[in-house]
This record gives structure tokens, sequence and C-alpha cells, in this order.
């Protein structure tokens, strides 16, 4: 019999507040977290923008040898999970003695691999490099560190997936406890924000160049819109089978009822309609739902002409005109990595204080986005299932589609 599955904590270190309670603050007023970066102007950027956040200081909770293999995305992690596994009433004592997994999204370390090998440039010698640089530079730099960390025992493998990479975290985590395989897994998305981490997208010219007024350079569904801004950060959800969340006494934000994924099979970096479409579809049909169950959509739209115009028109094939639609990304701008994780958080959120998040930045709409229901202003709106998506170079697409709990 395959078991129901919840969500028990949620923690997010982002550009739009540092936790939840500031989170949510930015949520309600349409704050943005993007700033003109004058470290990216004199590295050689097109485009200096970016959502950012400071480096935390983890001397408080985390040893120097804890530390010490530790670069941006596993800081933000760490972050991010404290939060979510103390909303979960998870502590290392109980993840210790109790099987639980973690899934991470990562897709890069870039800034760890070129501080190590400037090292190695400078000093001629690879032994002074330094122990803890090989942990911050591989990819799985979040789950190492973690599940070391939180004496971890269960599945432990880092996904990554692009722009994907965090919403597909939580669609395999449904997937192992929905079939018995796992009790709980930790699930999230993080992205290093350095300005060695974006320099490959600037060269391609995919970045916003409106950075006059860094707030309202990113413009999702806009006919105005000129391309994404780059952000980052680290989300955090405790994923758990219904079974053991009751025995344990720990709240829950949400039940996931649905988990759509497909591939384009074309272009590497061209979005297209199909997959889309698939992927919502699959979605839906998993959850058991129809359309127009679904209350709000938290869309991808990360601000480009085509990426955009093509998710207009697939919310529009499979969910109709009338359903909220906000892309949260006018204000993060495009978190990458972490993305699918942290809107899923962002939107229970919403879900739990009755509310849409507005899609800041959006004056004028374009012939595919003028046909969905994008929503410009904060709305209060009861929401009791909705859907986020998310999308990634290589074609990859994954789709959440999250409840409200009700036993």
């Amino acid at each position: 019999m395959e078991r129901r599955v919840v969500i028990t904590g949620i923690g997010l270190y982002s550009c739009i507040g540092v936790g939840q309670d500031n989170v949510l603050d930015s949520l309600r007023n349409g704050k943005s977290g993007i700033i003109y970066d004058t470290q990216r102007e004199e590295f050689g950027y097109r485009s200096c923008l970016t959502g950012m956040v400071d480096d935390p200081d983890l001397k408080p909770f985390l040893s120097r040898r804890e530390r010490i293999g530790m670069h941006q995305p596993a800081m933000y992690a760490f972050m991010s999970t404290k939060e979510a596994l103390e909303q979960a009433k998870l502590d290392i004592d109980f993840l210790e003695k109790n099987e639980t997994g973690i899934i991470y999204g990562n897709d890069s370390t870039a800034g760890a691999v070129i501080e190590t090998i400037d090292k190695v440039r400078s000093r001629k010698d690879t032994t002074l490099i330094g122990s803890g640089d090989i942990f911050q530079n591989m990819n799985c730099t979040v789950n190492m560190n973690l599940s070391t960390i939180y004496k971890l025992k269960g599945i432990n493998i880092t996904l990554s997936a692009a722009c994907a990479s965090g919403s597909h975290s939580i669609g395999m985590g449904y997937l192992m406890i929905k079939q018995g395989l796992q009790d709980r897994i930790i699930c999230g998305g993080a992205q290093e924000i350095n300005k060695y981490s974006m320099a490959s997208f600037d060269g391609l010219g995919a970045f916003s160049i409106n950075q006059s007024e860094p707030a309202k350079a990113s413009r999702p569904f806009d006919k105005n819109r000129d391309g994404l801004v780059p952000s980052g950060g680290a989300a955090t959800l405790v994923v758990e089978s219904l079974e053991s969340a009751l025995e344990r006494g720990a709240p829950i934000l949400g039940e996931i009822i649905g988990y759509g994924f497909s591939s384009n099979g074309e272009h590497i970096s061209n979005p297209n309609f199909d997959g889309q479409f698939r992927s919502l579809n699959m979605a839906l049909k998993q959850a058991n739902i129809s359309s127009d169950v679904i209350d709000y959509v938290n869309a991808h739209a990360t601000s480009t002409p085509v990426g955009d115009s093509m998710e207009a028109q697939a919310i529009h094939a499979v969910l109709g005109g009338k359903v909220p639609v906000s892309s949260t990304k006018g204000m993060t701008g495009h978190e990458c990595w972490m993305a699918g994780a942290s809107e899923v958080a962002y939107s229970l959120l919403m879900m739990e204080n009755s509310f849409i998040a507005p899609n800041i930045n959006f004056e004028n709409p374009d012939e595919d986005s003028v046909k969905i229901n994008v929503v410009p202003e904060y709305t209060e709106k009861n929401i009791d299932c909705f859907l986020s998506n998310s999308f990634g170079f290589g074609g990859t697409n994954s789709s959440l589609i999250i409840k409200k709990f009700v036993k």
C-alpha cells in the first residue's frame, strides 16, 4: 500500500530573507533581493545584477573540523537545514538513531574549485592546498557535509538537474517515501553566489542588462523582459511519511500528492512546449485530480523572452486561463539549483497564510502571458492546493503538486 507523504519542516537562506519570518514579510510586500554587484563589474561581467546573501558565520554552530569542508553551497544549506529540522522537531540524537536520508539539489561548486586551483598556481605545490578543499570542490559537497554533521543513516545522494535540481530532489524524496523505502528525507537545493559561478551564463547573454534599477530588472511574463537575474542561497524541506510525522507529533505543513517529470529531448538550452505540457499533465494524473483543483501556480518563469512564453502556453493548455499564477523570481531572481525547493517553500508560506505573493514588475503582458491569470499584486486568497514548476537546461522538467493536509 502506497504511503501518504507530507512536509514537516522548511528552512530558507534566501536573498529575500534569512528564515521564514523574514521571507514571509518579503513575499507579502513584494520586496526584491536583487542588487548591483561591483565585484562583477570589475571582473568583466556584461550584467552585474544578482540576488545576494552573505556567507553565514557558522562558528556558533559548528567546530572548525566541521566547517573546513564547506564552501557556499554547503554553508547556505546548513543554515536552511538547521531551521527546517528545528521546525520538524528533529535533533541529532533522533537522526543518529532513526534512519533518515538526504537528497539535495546542487549543480556547481565553481567558487571552491577556482580558489583551490589558484592556490596551486601560486604555491606550485599541491600538498599545500589544504585538507578541506576536496570536500568543498565536489558537487556532492552539501550531502557530504550535512550527512556527517547530522549523523544521517539513510539514502545520501546529490541530485544534479540544472535549474530543476531542487524540485526533482523533493520529487524523488516523495517517491521513495511513498514506496516505503524511507520514512523521512531531507530534501532541498543550494546555489552558490560568487563572481565565478555565473560568468559563463553572463557570457551567453542570458542576463538582464536593465541595470539602472536592479529591483525592476527581473520581469517574469512582462513584455519588456530582457533576461534573467542570477541569485542563490539554499532551501530545505523535511519530507516524511504521514505515519512517521503523526507518531512524532511533528507539524504538517502540506501533503505532496503529485510529481510530474519529463525531458524535452531537443535543444540543450531552449525550452519546448511538449516537455512542459507532459510534465504538468503527469503531475495532475499522479495526483488524481482535475486541473480546476489547483488554486495557485508558482511558475518557473525566469524573465527570459522564450522561456516565459513557452511556460505561459503550457499553463494555458493544461490549466486554462483562470488559475492565479505568479513567479516569485521577480523578487528573488533565478535561484537556479535552489529554485525548485525554495519556490515550494515560498508557496507553502503562502498557503499557510492565505495569500498570493505578487509577480512584481509585471506591467504589460505579451501575446502568451495575456492568456493566463498573472497576479501582479499581493492578493489575499485561500490556497488548498498549488502547483510548482521547475525547468532546466538539457530539457529537464519537474512539476510538483502540494495540498493542505487533511487527516
